[in-house]
């Protein structure tokens, strides 16, 4: 079940997508209508899907927690909701790198404080530098200090730390450590300005792979967690002791006793081992210490568990298990602060059979564990797991003992009980959040609950789209856990594909004109990379591999579903007719072409390599090259053959030092014409035509008019409207993007690392305002406030149709007493007057049956008080208040 992180972004980067300015136009582009539509976005909900390093919790306040993932961005937990928010959104194409986290703090003597220390890669992949985001509203904005080095949110040893901490008595002093050699930092100003800890005598010295020329593996893992002694400092005046880790197995663990004047090496250490982490019980004077072999989060043979006791210099060994009965590394572990003398640490790295959890109530005396063996290979455990939620999460497998399904996790790097809570515990994986919320049960001999604890937490990276015309309304390929046939945008799907399971699904695609016909190809350790479904993508079946296939590549279906073309990774492109049982290669094409179909006629598809355009009319036999110029020069290129329009094609993609942009073809890729309105594009999708058009609408991950977005197009390219806005951008949307062929306005979009995202339009949808209830109808209104900060708060509106009758489009208003201002609202369309506030539906919301509620949410600022509105009205009926 090792899920490994796809790097999508590299394929961004490899074609220089990111730097530079933009490409000289043939004419000056056309104005852009910026924010004609208001659109609301949404997940296709999946739950999880990535690895979460870090869970935060505040130290101060009951349920304020944080968690970041390695590339897809932070978010804030919700307890009235149990939900996750993000909170990185708004960073934008330039800046991607930014969505991988490496570290979060919450300020304990401010709670509306929150830093995040951002950045994906410290090698070439990510050509920017790492940034410190603040926040003093918990998120919902922020602000940057750059830094002048990298930061890598998804490079090796990420789930050490926390890196980042905030002095819990005089909060405008934080610590980042920092990797390749960067030392320690240190701001004084709350985060806006940083300077090196000059002084600090190890930047440390490990690195998983100094052998590796990309610089991933060889990277110096640096200095990876900071603990303060909150019982050495009084509020307003700095904390005298501060703990340091560094990856360096001799030197691993430092010290400053006079708020970080002088630091000195920890005296009597442990050696041969990385510390993971060190977490601090400063009510029994102890520092506890997370150690292992290796840098994580995959590898780790032998690891060790030590105490160190603050007053007397003291180190125990208190590892649960001999070193010598160990397979893996230590790194998850947490102490209760309500219970002084209760830690609990994980065994992160244990893949087979399952991930360990220890529990000690007694400062690491004595360890009981999450499950152990009866007689081998049988298991007690002390734990039952309930992932009704997210079913998925048991990979459709079904193990031999002593391995079970779902697991209790891997790469277990965050574990945190609440500060608030002892029966509270969370703790990441790699692919999901778990959690209980019964956790004395482990002291007391009956069994604790383990959940999926993620909802509102989405990261994948997505790698294609499909939404056929029929049958599921969206196919996704996705790295790391293959893929899903979403039903219900608003439902987590029961399974991934399987049969076979793809650890990445690399393209899909559908027969436009049976789209029960679905293929899809990707990687997988040992079997086939390719697969057929016969039903819309509910069921499927292996195909059978061309001889020398080592990755799945790009797929293509016929339009009547009669016969397939493969591009593979490290075979040339074939063909087959039928199921994929016997491929036969293709000629004229060259090896790592992109290829598509057309979809109108079954026997011709088209391919693309290295800036030359390939076209094949006998079923992907042969291909010629087509003499169309001016393309892109580079691969970082996607192309779609419009549905229902023979030779109808749509080019996206390019480079800054090159030929980048839109092209169209109307001649099966014979010529090419280059929008001249379109800077750069990176993706090109089809949906349902506007009302009154006769054209398809079209979407891009775009710049146009000067402006990096979200594009949609209704007079086939003639003008653009951008769709999105500043505050959901979602880093890099290259990979892929898609209309729904069935529901006007409706997108679908990839990123990298925030799951697949779609957006409705209030533009012209199916469901667009109307005349609001019926006058004889009723309505209930809930409104709860969810978070609150310093000028501003968070809240959530229900409103329930308690009438007879449905109905078609809704408009809630109601006043503010305390001068509240409207900063954002999302699933409703919402503006403020004064001190009246309406919200009206989006195009998807706007029915609502008699006894159904509909919801949406807003941010505003406020001065001081906050009073809740006490009346609400539904058009031009009262609605009662809950």
């Amino acid at each position: 079940m090792r899920r490994t992180r796809i790097l999508t972004a590299v394929l961004a980067l490899a074609a220089g997508l990111l730097s530079g300015a933009p490409t000289a136009l043939a004419a000056g582009p056309t104005p852009v209508k910026i924010a004609a539509d208001t659109y609301s976005w949404k997940n296709a909900r999946i739950d999880g899907g990535g690895f979460v390093p870090g869970i935060v919790f505040n130290r101060t306040e009951k349920n304020l927690a944080y968690a970041r993932t390695d590339i897809g961005g932070a978010y804030r937990w919700q307890e009235a909701s149990k939900t996750w928010t993000p909170l990185l959104d708004s960073v934008g194409w330039d800046d991607w790198g930014h969505t991988g986290v490496v570290s979060i703090a919450s300020d304990s003597v401010d709670p509306d404080k929150v830093y995040a220390a951002v950045g994906t890669y410290t090698n070439s992949w990510d050509p920017g530098n790492g940034a410190v985001m603040r926040s003093a509203n918990r998120g919902a904005s922020w602000q940057k200090a750059n830094l002048p080095f990298k930061l890598g949110g998804n490079m090796p040893g990420r789930g050490m730390g926390e890196r980042l901490a905030v002095d819990p008595n005089r909060n405008s002093v934080l610590y980042l450590g920092a990797p390749s050699g960067k030392g320690l930092w240190r701001s004084t100003d709350s985060g806006v300005t940083w300077s090196q800890v000059a002084n600090f005598p190890n930047v440390g010295d490990y690195a998983q792979d100094p052998s590796d020329s990309s610089g991933y593996a060889s990277d110096n893992q640096g200095i990876v967690w900071v603990t303060f002694d909150e019982s050495t400092g009084t509020s307003g005046s700095a904390t005298k002791t501060i703990y340091v880790g560094v990856a360096d197995k001799d030197n691993a663990v430092y010290r400053s006793t006079d708020a970080g004047a002088t630091w000195q090496r920890l005296a009597g250490q442990p050696t041969g081992y990385l510390a993971h982490k060190g977490v601090l019980d400063a009510k029994n004077g102890y520092l506890y210490l997370a150690y292992s072999d290796k840098g994580g989060p995959y590898d780790g043979g032998k690891g060790q568990l030590w105490r160190y006791a603050t007053g007397t210099g003291t180190w125990t060994n208190i590892s649960p298990v001999a070193e010598a009965d160990t397979s893996y590394g230590f790194s998850g572990l947490t102490v209760d602060r309500q219970k002084p003398g209760t830690v609990m640490a994980t065994a992160y790295s244990a893949w087979w059979p399952d991930t360990q959890i220890f529990r000690s109530t007694d400062s690491g005396a004595t360890w009981t564990k999450a499950w152990d063996y009866t007689s081998y290979p049988n298991r007690e455990n002390r734990y039952t797991m309930d992932v009704s939620s997210s079913p998925w999460l048991t990979w459709g497998a079904n193990p031999q003992p002593p391995e079970q399904t779902p697991k209790l996790g891997w790469m277990t790097e965050a574990l945190e009980i609440d500060p608030f809570n002892s029966n509270r515990m969370m703790y990441g994986t790699g692919a999901t959040i778990y959690g209980t919320e019964n956790l004395a049960n482990w002291d007391s001999g009956g069994k604790f609950t383990v959940k999926p604890m993620v909802q509102g937490l989405e990261e994948t990276a997505v790698n294609d789209l499909a939404s056929p015309p029929s049958g599921a309304p969206l196919l996704s390929a996705l790295g790391d856990i293959g893929g899903f046939r979403h039903t219900d945008l608003t439902k987590v799907p029961s399974m991934m594909f399987t049969q076979p399971n793809f650890t990445t699904t690399t393209s899909l695609d559908f027969a436009e004109s049976n789209p029960n016909t679905v293929v899809r190809v990707g990687n997988l350790d040992s079997g086939p990379h390719i697969a057929f479904s016969t039903d819309n993508g509910a069921n499927w079946f292996a195909g059978t591999d061309p001889s020398g296939v080592s990755g799945g590549g790009t797929v293509a279906a016929a339009a009547d579903g009669s016969r397939f073309v493969w591009s593979p990774e490290g075979a040339g492109v074939h063909h087959t007719t039928g199921f994929g049982t016997s491929w036969q290669a293709s000629g004229g094409i060259p090896a790592g072409a992109i290829v598509e179909s057309d979809r109108v006629d079954p026997k011709t598809f088209y391919g693309f390599k290295s800036g030359k355009f390939y076209v094949s009319t006998d079923g992907g036999a042969t291909f010629k090259e087509s003499p169309a110029t001016g393309l892109p020069g580079g691969d970082s290129v996607r192309f779609k053959a419009l549905p229902g329009g023979k030779g109808d094609v749509w080019l996206a993609g390019g480079a800054s030092d090159g030929a980048y942009g839109l092209w169209h073809s109307t001649d099966g890729g014979t010529s090419f014409t280059k929008l001249s309105n379109v800077e750069q594009a990176d993706t090109i999708g089809f949906g349902k035509a506007a009302p009154g058009a006769s054209y398809q609408t079209l979407y891009t991950s775009a710049k146009i008019g000067g402006v990096r977005g979200i594009f949609r197009s209704t007079d086939k390219g003639a003008s653009w409207t951008r769709i999105n806005d500043d505050a959901h951008q979602w880093g890099w949307t290259g990979a892929a993007i898609t209309g729904d062929p069935r529901v006007y306005g409706r997108v679908y979009v990839a990123t990298n690392g925030r799951g697949v995202i779609y957006g409705d339009s209030s533009d012209g949808g199916t469901t667009g305002p109307g005349p609001g209830p019926d006058p004889a109808g009723a309505c209930k209104v809930t409104y709860k406030v969810t978070s609150q900060w310093s000028g501003g708060f968070q809240a959530d509106v229900q409103v329930t149709n308690t009438g007879t009758s449905p109905w078609n489009g809704w408009s809630l208003a109601w006043s503010f007493t305390d001068g509240q201002k409207l900063t954002q609202a999302w699933n409703a369309e919402a503006a403020q007057s004064g001190s009246t506030v309406t919200a009206k539906n989006v195009g998807w919301n706007g029915n609502v049956a008699a006894g159904s509620s509909v919801s949406f949410g807003f941010t505003a600022n406020s001065s001081g008080t906050n009073a809740k509105p006490t009346a609400f009205k539904l058009g031009d009926q009262s609605c009662t208040v809950a």
